[in-house]
């Protein structure tokens, strides 16, 4: 096994969850695919994660040590814990240099290309479920109250949520 891309797969799945238990399917597609991990080693870690205290995320050292034993241990505990503190570095970093013209441009850039694979991520959905104007009718309405910025994004959720209910009885 390389631990080079042991470590990688950890870090990706780590990078890319965002619950204790989040980074489990990448890790398991990309474990078994190469056989470096059966379902009873992720099985067992998960119970090991469950029993013991503190974090769930934790599980994967003990899947690390199962697949890699010491070694995997140690690179998958540097895997989970490196991504955290790279957002503590952004926000310190985002803290200092706020209020500088670039960074402004950076942010605002960045806003706009969320924005923009939002609506392409939203023309696939529609596009999969079909382009009905109930669809139509639900997407434009949630973006609507979105953008008023009055309504919290978990009450946008829970009103599409029931709209959706109400319109695809």
């Amino acid at each position: 096994m390389n631990a080079l891309v042991f470590f990688w797969l950890l870090f990706k799945a780590s990078l890319f969850s965002t619950t204790g238990s989040g980074n489990l399917p990448i890790l398991h597609q990309d474990l078994l695919a190469r056989g470096w991990a059966a379902d009873r080693q992720f099985a067992e870690a998960l119970a090991i994660g469950q029993i013991s205290p503190g974090p769930t995320g934790l599980w994967v050292i003990s899947l690390g040590y199962l697949v890699d034993g010491l070694r995997g241990a140690a690179l998958a505990l540097i895997a989970v814990v490196v991504p955290p503190l790279l957002v503590l570095a952004i926000a310190a970093f985002y803290r200092h240099a706020s209020d500088h013209p670039a960074m402004r441009g950076f942010v605002r850039g960045l806003s706009l290309a969320v924005a923009g694979i939002f609506l392409t991520v939203l023309f696939g959905i529609m596009r999969t479920a079909g382009f009905e104007p109930r669809s139509f009718i639900l997407a434009a309405g949630a973006l609507a109250i979105g953008t008023t910025r009055r309504v919290p994004v978990i009450g946008v959720v829970l009103l599409a949520a029931l709209a959706g209910i109400a319109l695809y009885r």
